[in-house]
């Protein structure tokens, strides 16, 4: 389900749950906006079209925060006469976060009610506890040996790797060839 609105001169497509980024708004962060002028509102095979705006339709939204777009560079030149004049400009945007698409004919929302945690389970009695066969505690011995060798294995080669991080390590010198004169 979507809507498509008309905000400050531009148009929008939204859908719950997403942001939009617009033109500034006077809102601080956190207010809501209520957005009335919905061109169109389409919720799957059902769709309305306003004339221009669609009757009762309304889009609830929070702004999340305000910010600067990005950098857009202006450059003008006339050929020939040596006028040359580079501009950039940085539009101020608001985040929006739709929050509830409100029209006639809408259908409960689908979102579950919010449920509550099952209780705790009581802890079971000592004595149900059954103890495991030879088998599975030798397997449980040899899996702590192989973890306990792990993290040795994982000591030694910390230690080693534990040279200047900042220095590269230093270039091999080639062997001098004996001249005959040394020997």
């Amino acid at each position: 389900m979507y809507a498509i609105v008309n905000l400050n001169g531009k148009q929008y497509e939204v859908q719950e749950g997403r942001y939009i980024d617009v033109d500034r708004l006077a809102q601080q962060p956190d207010e809501a906006v209520e957005i009335g002028n919905v061109l169109m509102v389409v919720d799957g095979e059902n769709s309305l079209v306003g004339a221009p705006f669609v009757d009762g339709a309304t889009v609830r939204a929070k702004v999340l925060n305000h910010f600067r777009g990005p950098k857009v560079l202006v450059y003008k030149m006339r050929c020939k006469k040596g006028y040359r004049r580079k501009n950039g400009h940085r539009q101020e945007m608001t985040r929006l976060q739709i929050e509830d698409l409100v029209f006639p004919g809408k259908k409960a929302s689908a979102k579950p009610a919010k449920q509550e945690k099952p209780a705790k389970a009581e802890p079971v009695a000592a004595e149900a506890t059954v103890e495991a066969p030879a088998e599975t505690q030798e397997s449980k011995a040899k899996t702590a040996k192989k973890a306990s060798e792990a993290k040795a294995g994982a000591k030694k080669s910390e230690a080693k790797s534990e040279a200047p991080s900042g220095k590269k390590p230093a270039a091999k010198k080639p062997a001098k060839k004996k001249t005959e004169k040394e020997e």
